[in-house]
């Protein structure tokens, strides 16, 4: 890889945010990710829209980040709130990302038709929601991260031509 990006990774666990649950699914994206640029921000944050909108636009348009990988909050209980707070963020959705990793996961438990997860682009910034589980990380993010690069290359300004060849 040619271009090293601008990394952050929010974990969204109201547990986690109190200090009563190590953040794993956070350290497993941070591992994942260390390939495609460094993770410049990092938080544990409870599972509160307003709170979550606040540092997914801190982090996209004060601290310039390529990428922010959010973990938990996707499934259906009251406090999951993630994908709506996502929402309100973004310029626009990237909905092949969540649809590859829903089809990936789809593989391996019926549970993954339950995900809300989304990305999308705020500015230049990529953010895709991510499951809050260690095997949930490990398994979506392995089915987006083969095209991250090119993606992110392209948000950046790579003024390259996709389809060679």
């Amino acid at each position: 890889m040619s271009q090293s990006f601008r990394i952050g990774v929010l974990t969204l666990s109201d547990k986690g945010a109190r200090g009563e649950r190590e953040d794993q699914s956070g350290r497993v994206l941070a591992e994942m990710v260390a390939e495609l640029g460094r993770i410049e921000r990092y938080a544990v944050i409870a599972d509160e829209i307003a709170q979550i909108v606040a540092t997914l636009i801190d982090w996209a348009d004060r601290d310039r980040l390529d990428l922010i990988l959010t973990t938990g909050g996707t499934g259906l209980s009251p406090r999951d709130v993630t994908p709506q707070a996502t929402q309100q963020v973004l310029d626009y959705q990237v909905p092949g990302l969540a649809e590859a990793m829903r089809m990936g996961s789809l593989e391996k438990t019926p549970h993954a038709m339950l995900s809300r997860a989304v990305a999308g682009v705020r500015g230049r910034t990529l953010i895709v929601n991510l499951p809050g589980s260690p095997k949930g990380v490990r398994e979506n993010l392995a089915v987006i991260l083969p095209a991250l690069a090119h993606g992110l290359a392209k948000l950046t300004g790579d003024p390259a031509d996709c389809g060679q060849g």
